[in-house]
């Protein structure tokens, strides 16, 4: 079991690292600026999470196995030859920008959850959730605020919202369904929600639109 979490939170870590290098990569940025969008996209929501649980230095600093993952997949979006054919083919990128930033959000959603459980013996359900949500869409907002954009989860579809369901399923299934069944039920559900959401165009209302 902990070696398949390994790999589902390195997993995670090189999809939102890729969302957050093509993010620089669209606003053209330079290696650096490219592999610190990568690398805050990948480790900011995990950063913030560890400090509202009270776990320092956060994991990050420890373990440098998800800094190194986050920087070497952003070099390689920066790599010529992937650079161009994601730069020249507008429709490739949107749609791996999307799904990385879908998968991301949906591991480190689950993950957020896990990480509570492991460093509190009875945590409570809102507790779970909002760890959960800051998890998946934390690093994401920092990704957006460096790059000088409005941040994606307040314009863009159902996207925290898909994390917050996905963060309640998750931790209401937890002790009944146990802990593998909660964390792929979750995943699932944050990205079934943002794909169901990007296809059939859902938003939440918006400020012009209410009367």
């Amino acid at each position: 079991m902990e070696s398949f979490l390994l790999i589902l939170e390195l997993a995670g870590t090189m999809a939102f690292s890729a969302a957050g290098a093509m993010t620089g990569l669209r606003k053209n940025m330079d290696v650096f600026g490219v592999c610190i969008l990568g690398l805050t996209t990948a480790v900011g929501g995990g950063v913030i999470r560890d400090v509202i649980l009270g776990s320092t230095p956060p994991a990050t600093f420890q373990d440098p196995i998800y800094a190194i993952v986050a920087i070497v997949t952003a070099l390689v979006l920066f790599s010529p030859q992937i650079r161009r054919l994601l730069m020249h083919d507008h429709v490739l990128f949107d749609k791996v920008l999307f799904w990385m930033d879908a998968a991301g959000l949906g591991i480190f959603t689950v993950m957020g959850i896990r990480a509570a459980y492991t460093h509190m013996s009875r945590p409570g359900l809102f507790l779970l959730v909002f760890v959960g949500v800051v998890t998946g869409a934390g690093g994401g907002v920092l990704r957006d605020v460096m790059a000088g954009n409005t941040p994606y989860i307040f314009i863009k579809h159902v996207y925290a919202s898909a994390s917050l369901a996905g963060a309640l399923l998750c931790g209401l299934l937890w002790h009944c369904a146990g802990e593998t069944i909660s964390i792929l039920t979750g995943m699932a559900a944050v990205v079934l929600i943002r794909a169901l959401s990007a296809h059939y165009r859902w938003n939440l209302p918006r400020a012009h639109e209410i009367p």
